[in-house]
């Protein structure tokens, strides 16, 4: 049955595996990935609810509220879609996609992660794939950027692969540390030439318009 909230009922499907709007019942199947996910080796994550630096139920808040409240914070100009990644129905990570000024700019942002046991398995670029076409092809931006740090090299390995261009350099914390961020972008017109698959499908899109303001 649909939900009553149109974001929920998106999906994004390749050959490999589905995008499907993080529900409260998705995200309790994820929550188990969550709790064994603790970061313990390089490249360190962002310090971020879903790093998973500490083994603590309290975690697990953590990153259930930072989803409950990006879900609820939708304007026009700011908005953040979460969807679990699903391999032949088993959630094994998260894909998310965030509008920030896209009424004006039309640029998104993307993040995720992925369970330890389903990394190496080119996982990754899938669900960038994925995520992008629903980008571009379902909501119409202009530019995609990515961002990671420069040792995090699976992360920007994927950027290269699907034509992201270097877009400078950044600073964040990884506990509690600076370390220096790699900057990506991606236009429109480069993923049309170069990346775009006509095996991906976009479903349930047109009802999720209206809540993010895209006319």
């Amino acid at each position: 049955m649909p939900h009553t909230y149109p974001p929920l009922n998106v999906e994004v499907r390749t050959p490999r595996l589905t995008l499907a709007g993080a529900s409260d019942e998705l995200l309790e199947r994820l929550v188990p990935l969550v709790r064994a996910g603790v970061a313990d080796a390089e490249p360190w994550p962002f310090d971020d609810p879903s790093s998973f630096y500490a083994d603590s139920p309290e975690r697990e808040w953590q990153w259930l509220r930072a989803v409950w409240a990006g879900r609820s914070r939708v304007s026009a100009d700011s908005w953040r879609l979460y969807f679990a990644v699903l391999v032949d129905g088993e959630p094994v990570g998260m894909q998310d996609l965030i509008g920030t000024n896209f009424s004006r700019f039309g640029t998104v942002s993307s993040f995720s992660w992925l369970a330890p046991g389903s990394r190496g398995r080119g996982l990754g670029r899938e669900m960038r794939s994925a995520i992008l076409q629903l980008a571009f092809a379902g909501l119409g931006a202009r530019e995609a950027g990515s961002d990671a740090f420069v040792d995090n090299e699976a992360s920007n390995r994927v950027s290269r692969g699907l034509g992201y261009e270097p877009n400078g350099t950044d600073w964040d914390t990884r506990r509690g540390e600076p370390a220096r961020i790699q900057q990506w972008r991606l236009t429109r017109d480069a993923w049309e030439r170069r990346v775009r698959r006509d095996d991906i499908q976009l479903s349930r899109v047109e009802g999720c318009l209206t809540v993010l303001g895209i006319r």
